[in-house]
């Protein structure tokens, strides 16, 4: 069996499984307002179970010692494909200015697309700012994702907001961070098959 079939990569399959489902259910919610179906709730139930299992296949790759390069590498799409489609269906319900929704998408799946191009010269691990990026995302989502703005009044959407540009800030910095961190990969590992060459 292959190292790659644990449950970690199993789990992280059925995150990229429950997208599909998460944007039917938001889709067909709506917009957040008095009129909110229940599915929007099931929408934002569904989201919150696949963010936990983002969570959840980390700590036991880690503990099980289960940490495979197909995780590091299908983890983060899956994260991507499942937070860019909240971005991508709150903005369509008007809910979340495009603007935002676009900066954040060019920075996820640039960084992704890097990630791979300079997958032959290594494998770049989450850094803890792309942590606290990835924490700060789901919350903001988790918390225009909840229908309780008509209940709860205006204070709820604007905590919201200020939610969101505290995660649009520091996806964008370590944005600018990892692609510092992707050129000095390349830059050592050329640095590192130059000298190999050299020696040969």
């Amino acid at each position: 069996m292959s190292e790659n079939w644990n449950l970690p990569n199993l789990l992280t399959a059925v995150r990229i499984v429950m997208v599909p489902f998460f944007i039917w259910t938001l889709v067909a919610g709506g917009p957040s307002g008095e009129d909110s179906t229940a599915l929007r709730w099931v929408a934002f139930a569904l989201f919150a179970v696949a963010i936990y299992t983002d969570k959840l296949d980390g700590d036991i790759a880690r503990s099980r010692g289960l940490v495979t390069s197909f995780g590091k590498i299908a983890d983060p799409i899956a994260d991507k494909l499942l937070t860019g489609s909240a971005f991508i269906v709150l903005s369509l319900l008007g809910e979340l200015w495009w603007w935002v929704t676009v900066l954040i998408l060019v920075r996820e799946w640039g960084i992704t697309l890097m990630r791979l191009m300079v997958l032959k010269h290594g494998v770049m691990p989450a850094s803890r700012g792309g942590k606290l990026k990835t924490v700060l995302q789901a919350a903001a989502l988790l918390w225009l994702l909840a229908p309780l703005g008509p209940v709860l009044g205006d204070w709820w959407l604007w905590a919201g907001w200020i939610l969101m540009a505290a995660a649009l800030v520091v996806t964008l910095v370590t944005g600018a961070d990892y692609v510092l961190k992707g050129l000095r990969l390349r830059r050592d590992s050329l640095a590192a098959e130059s000298s190999q060459s050299s020696r040969d």
